[in-house]
C-alpha cells in the first residue's frame, strides 16, 4: 500500500449528535475487565469497538499464491469472519465490523471513526488506531490524502472535513500536533530539531499531555493537509521484503478542540407548580476534548522481512512497544489489579484509549496470505482481546471563568455608571426643592406684610375720621350752650336742651368707644394672624430639616451602594485569581496537581497572578486598593454584614500576598484585625482566609515577632485544635511552619503550643495539611539544629519531647515528595546531635537514616545523612552491632 496523500473536496454534511450512553449489561461477560478512574454521575459506560479490514491480494501474491485459496473468508452481513486452519476446518471470530476488501474509504470511516469524531465534538476523548502486520494497509485506512481520488481520502482527513464543518471558528478553536514515536524516542514531525519530548502524566484525572510538541492552530481545510504533508515528509520509512514503504515508527496525530458552550437555562416553578417567570442564567462553560489517531507500525517476524543492521533494531522497538501494547490489554481483559502502563511510551500515551475515559476505535488490518497466516491470527487475537476492555466515557467541561470575569466587569461599570447618574439626578433635585422653597417664603412674606400695612393703614384712617366728627359735635354743642339763656323759673328750656344734648354725645362717645374696642379688636386679629404667619415661616423651616434627612438617608444608602460595589470589585478579583490558577494549572500539566510546598512558593504564585491579571491594565486589587483604601477595606473587617465582612478579609488576604502591601497592612492595624477575626469568627470562611492573611504576613521576619507579641501562636494553637475544614488547616499549618523558622520565638513557640498543633493537625490526613506540617517541622528541626551548634541549647529536642519522632519515621518513606523531602531533612538535622541518638534509634529512624544515605533523591539530603551516620558514635557503634555497611 502506497502512503502518498493526496488533496481533498470540502464536505457540507454536519454531524451535531448529543453523547448518547448505550447502557450498562445487567451482568458482566468473562473478561471484560473494567478500570474507571472515574464513576461520577457524568460517566458512561463505553467499550472499545474493533472492525476487521481485508485487504485484496497484491501483485506479489497473485503470482506466488495462484495455486492456494485465501486463509481469510469474511461475512461481512453476519460481522463474522473464519481463519482456516485447513482445507476442512477453520475458527471463527466475530467482530463489532467485519470490512471485505471491496469497502470503500468511506464506509470505513463511517462505522470506524465517525461515532469517535462525534463524541469529540460533544466533549469526549475519542482515539482512532489502526493495528496490524507490515504491508496490510493501516497508513491507506488512516493516512490518505487522496490527492489523485477524493475517494481515496483516509480516516484522517475526513474527521477534520467533519470537525471543521460542525465547529464555529468564531467561537472554537482547533490546534494540531504530529509526533512519531521512533525507537522509544517521541520525535516532533512538524519539528524534526525537537526530538526527545517527554510525557506528562496528570496524577488527579490521569490525562496525558506532550508539553514540548508543537501546536500549530488550523483554521481550514487545506493548512491541515499541508501541515499532513509535512509531517510524512519527516517521518522514517524504510524498504522491506513485506512492503516497500514501510512505516518504522508509530506515528500520532493529535487533535485539540476547545468550544464554548452555555448550560441550558433552568426555569424556576412556584409552589403551584406553574412556571415563574425568573429563570436561572445559563452559565458558560468550556469543553476541550482531543483526537487522536494513531497509525503504528506493522508487526513483523524478521526472517520474513529481511530486516538487518539498523531496520533488525527498528524492528524489534516496534515489536517490544507492540507487545508492551498488547500486554495492557491482556490485563484489562483479564481485570488484572495491575496493568503495565510504564513498560513502553507507547502505552503510557494509550493510557486513556484503553481503560480510560476516552472512546476508542480499532481497526485491524489483515492480508488473504496463506503464507503469513501466523501473523493473520496473532493480529485477529489482539482484536479479540481489546473487544473485551470497556472505557468510562466522561464529557470534559470547566467553567469558563475569564467570560463571567468580563459579564462582571461590565455589569460592575454600569452599575457605577448608574449610580453617579441617580447621585447627580438626586443632588439636581435637592437643589431644586430648596429654590422653590425659598422663593415661596419670600413670596409668603412678602404678601403677608403687603397685607398688614393695608390693613393698618385701613384702620388708622377710620379712627382719625372718627375722632374728626366728634370734635364737631362737641364744639356745636358748646355753641348751642352759650347762646341759649338760663330759664331759672321753671327749669325748663335751654337747661333741659343742654342735658338732652349731654346725653346725645355720652351716646355717641359711647359709639366711639366701642368702634375703637372693635378696631383694638381688629389689631389683636392682625397680630393673630402674624403669629400663624410666623408658625407658617416655622412650618418652612421643619420642611427643611425633612429636606435634611431625606438627603442624610440618600448618603447612608449611597454607603451601602459603595459597600456593594466593593464586594463586587472583591468577587472580580477571586473569580480573575481561580481563572488563571486553572489556566496554570491546565498549562503546566501534572506540575499543577499539587498545591505548593511551601508558603514561599503558594505567595510567589499569587504574586504572579497580581501581575498577569494586570496586562494591559491595574490588577483588580490595585485599583480597589487606590480606590476604596487601606483604611476602608480594614473598616470592613468590623462590618456587621457577614458577606461584607467575607468580601473585606479575601481582599485583604490578596493585598497580604504582595509583599510590597504586607508593611502598610501592618502599619494600619491590619494584622490586629485579622488576629480579631481569628479570635472572635466562627464563620469557616473567615477564619480560612484570616489565617492565609496571616500566613502570607509571617513569611516577613519582622512580622513573626509581632504575631507572637500579639498572641498569634496561641490563636493558631486554638484554631487548629477547632476546625475540621483540611483548607483551613492547610493555612493554618503553613502559618505555624513559617513561624518555625525564626530562631528568636523558637523556645516561645514551643511553650505557646505550636509543636502541639502541628501533631494535631495530622488528623485530617490530607496531603497538602501533611506537607505544610513536615515544612514546619523540618524548619523547627533546622533552627533547634543551629542554636546547638551555636551552644545557645543543649538537651533532648523538643520534637522529640513532645512526641513527634513516631510520626516523623511514619512518613520519612511517604509517597508524597514534598512530606518525605521536608521529613528526611528534619530526620538528619535531629540526628546530627549525640544526645537525640538513643530516642532515634530506639524509634526506628537509623534503619530511615541508612534508607536516606542509599536512596534519597536529593543530593543534598543524602550527603547529610552520610556525614551524621558517620560523626555520630552512637550510630556508629549500632551499624557495626547489625553489621550494616552505610
Amino acid at each position: 500500500m502506497a502512503s502518498n496523500r493526496n488533496g481533498f473536496q470540502r464536505g457540507s454534511a454536519k454531524f451535531d449528535r448529543p453523547l448518547k450512553p448505550r447502557p450498562r449489561p445487567s451482568s458482566p461477560s468473562p473478561g471484560s475487565a473494567l478500570r474507571r478512574p472515574s464513576r461520577n454521575s457524568h460517566a458512561v459506560p463505553g467499550r472499545v469497538r474493533v472492525a476487521v479490514r481485508l485487504r485484496p491480494r497484491n501483485s506479489e501474491e497473485m503470482v506466488a499464491d495462484a495455486d492456494f485459496a485465501d486463509c481469510v473468508e469474511v461475512q461481512p452481513e453476519l460481522k463474522r469472519l473464519k481463519l482456516r486452519r485447513n482445507n476442512w476446518d477453520a475458527d471463527t471470530y466475530e467482530f463489532d465490523e467485519v470490512l471485505t476488501e471491496f469497502a470503500s474509504q468511506k464506509r470505513v470511516y463511517e462505522v470506524v471513526a465517525k461515532p469517535v469524531v462525534e463524541s469529540v465534538l460533544d466533549g469526549c476523548n475519542g482515539t482512532v488506531m489502526a493495528y496490524g502486520q507490515t504491508g496490510t494497509g493501516k497508513t491507506f485506512t488512516l493516512g490518505r490524502l487522496g490527492d489523485g481520488d477524493a475517494s481515496d481520502r483516509g480516516i484522517m482527513v475526513r474527521s477534520m472535513e467533519d470537525i471543521f464543518a460542525d465547529l464555529s471558528l468564531d467561537t472554537d478553536s482547533v490546534t494540531v500536533s504530529y509526533l512519531q514515536l521512533y525507537m522509544e524516542t517521541l520525535q516532533d514531525l512538524l519539528n524534526p530539531a525537537n526530538d526527545n519530548i517527554p510525557i506528562v502524566e496528570d496524577p488527579r484525572n490521569g490525562d496525558v499531555s506532550m508539553p514540548g510538541a508543537t501546536l500549530v492552530e488550523i483554521t481550514d481545510q487545506q493548512s491541515f493537509l499541508e501541515l499532513l504533508r509535512v509531517g510524512e515528509a519527516n517521518r522514517v520509512a524504510a524498504n522491506t521484503k513485506l512492503n516497500t514503504e514501510s512505516s518504522r515508527s508509530h506515528a500520532i496525530l493529535m487533535v485539540h478542540i476547545k468550544r464554548s458552550v452555555l448550560e441550558s437555562e433552568d426555569i424556576v416553578s412556584t409552589q403551584n407548580g406553574d412556571a415563574s417567570h425568573l429563570t436561572k442564567p445559563s452559565k458558560p462553560l468550556v469543553r476541550k476534548s482531543k483526537l487522536v489517531v494513531v497509525d503504528l507500525a506493522g508487526s513483523e517476524r524478521v526472517h520474513k522481512s529481511g530486516s538487518e543492521g539498523h531496520m533488525l533494531e527498528e524492528a524489534k522497538s516496534i515489536n517490544l512497544s507492540l507487545s508492551s501494547l498488547g500486554k495492557c490489554i491482556n490485563a484489562l481483559a483479564e481485570n488484572n489489579a495491575h496493568v503495565p502502563f510504564r513498560d513502553s511510551k507507547l502505552t503510557r500515551m494509550l493510557r486513556d484509549s484503553f481503560g480510560g475515559t476516552a472512546r476508542t476505535s480499532l481497526i485491524v488490518t489483515i492480508g488473504p496470505s496463506p503464507r503469513h497466516r501466523g501473523e493473520t491470527s496473532s493480529t485477529i487475537l489482539f482484536g479479540q482481546r481489546a473487544m473485551k476492555v470497556e472505557n468510562m466515557l466522561k464529557i470534559k467541561e470547566e467553567f469558563d471563568y475569564k467570560s463571567l470575569s468580563r459579564k462582571l466587569e461590565i455589569q460592575l461599570d454600569k452599575l457605577i455608571a448608574e449610580n453617579e447618574r441617580q447621585q447627580k439626578a438626586f443632588e439636581d433635585e435637592v437643589e431644586k426643592v430648596n429654590l422653590e422653597a425659598q422663593c415661596r417664603i419670600a413670596e409668603v412674606e412678602k404678601n403677608f406684610a403687603d397685607a398688614l400695612e393695608k390693613e393698618r393703614l385701613k384702620c388708622q384712617m377710620e379712627y382719625m375720621e372718627l375722632v374728626k366728627e366728634l370734635e364737631q359735635k362737641l364744639v356745636l354743642n358748646q355753641e348751642r350752650h352759650d347762646s341759649n339763656g338760663f330759664v331759672a323759673n321753671n327749669g325748663e328750656g335751654p337747661a333741659s336742651f343742654s342735658a338732652d344734648e349731654v346725653a346725645e354725645a355720652k351716646m355717641l362717645l359711647e359709639t366711639e368707644r366701642n368702634r375703637r374696642k372693635a378696631a383694638e379688636e381688629e389689631v389683636e386679629s392682625l397680630r393673630s394672624q402674624l403669629g400663624k404667619h410666623a408658625q407658617a415661616e416655622a412650618g418652612g423651616d421643619v420642611e427643611i430639616i425633612k429636606l435634611c434627612n431625606i438627603l442624610e438617608d440618600e448618603a447612608n444608602q449611597k454607603k451601602r451602594l459603595e459597600e456593594e460595589i466593593i464586594i463586587l470589585r472583591s468577587q472580580l478579583l477571586q473569580l480573575n485569581f481561580e481563572a488563571d490558577q486553572m489556566r496554570r494549572c491546565l498549562e503546566n500539566g501534572s506540575s499543577g496537581s499539587t498545591l505548593s510546598a511551601t508558603d514561599s512558593s503558594m505567595t510567589q504564585v499569587r504574586h504572579s497572578q497580581f501581575k498577569d491579571t494586570g496586562n494591559g491594565q491595574k490588577s483588580s486589587v490595585a485599583t480597589l486598593f487606590e480606590q476604596v483604601g487601606l483604611q476602608k477595606i480594614l473598616s470592613l473587617l468590623e462590618s456587621d454584614d457577614a458577606n461584607v465582612r467575607i468580601h473585606a478579609v479575601k481582599v485583604v488576604a490578596n493585598l497580604a500576598a504582595e509583599e510590597a502591601n504586607q508593611k502598610r497592612i501592618v502599619e494600619a492595624g491590619g494584622l490586629t484585625s485579622l488576629l480579631m477575626l481569628l479570635r472572635s469568627y466562627e464563620d469557616e470562611t473567615v477564619r480560612r482566609v484570616a489565617a492565609g492573611a496571616i500566613a502570607n504576613l509571617a513569611m516577613n521576619e519582622a512580622n513573626q515577632e509581632l504575631i507572637m507579641t500579639e498572641g498569634g501562636i496561641t490563636l493558631l494553637s486554638m484554631t487548629a485544635s477547632d476546625a475540621e475544614d483540611p483548607q483551613t488547616l492547610r493555612m493554618v499549618a503553613g502559618a505555624i511552619a513559617n513561624l518555625c523558622g525564626n530562631d528568636r520565638i523558637l523556645m516561645t513557640l514551643r511553650s505557646q503550643g505550636g509543636i502541639k498543633a502541628l501533631l494535631g493537625i495530622v488528623r485530617c490526613g490530607h496531603p497538602d495539611v501533611l506537607s505544610q506540617v513536615a515544612r514546619g517541622i523540618a524548619n523547627f528541626a533546622k533552627c533547634e539544629s543551629r542554636a546547638s551548634n551555636q551552644g545557645i541549647k543543649s538537651g533532648r529536642s523538643f520534637l522529640i519531647e513532645d512526641g513527634a519522632l513516631p510520626w516523623i519515621v511514619q512518613n520519612a518513606n511517604n509517597e508524597s515528595a514534598p512530606i518525605r523531602r521536608h521529613i528526611e531533612l528534619a530526620l538528619c538535622h535531629l540526628a546530627q546531635h549525640e544526645v537525640n541518638a538513643k530516642d532515634l534509634i530506639s524509634g526506628g529512624a537509623l534503619w530511615e537514616l541508612v534508607r536516606i544515605s542509599r536512596d534519597c533523591t536529593r543530593e543534598d539530603i543524602r550527603n547529610l545523612a552520610r556525614r551524621t551516620l558517620s560523626s555520630i558514635s552512637t550510630f556508629k557503634s549500632e551499624l557495626r552491632r547489625l553489621r550494616i555497611d552505610y
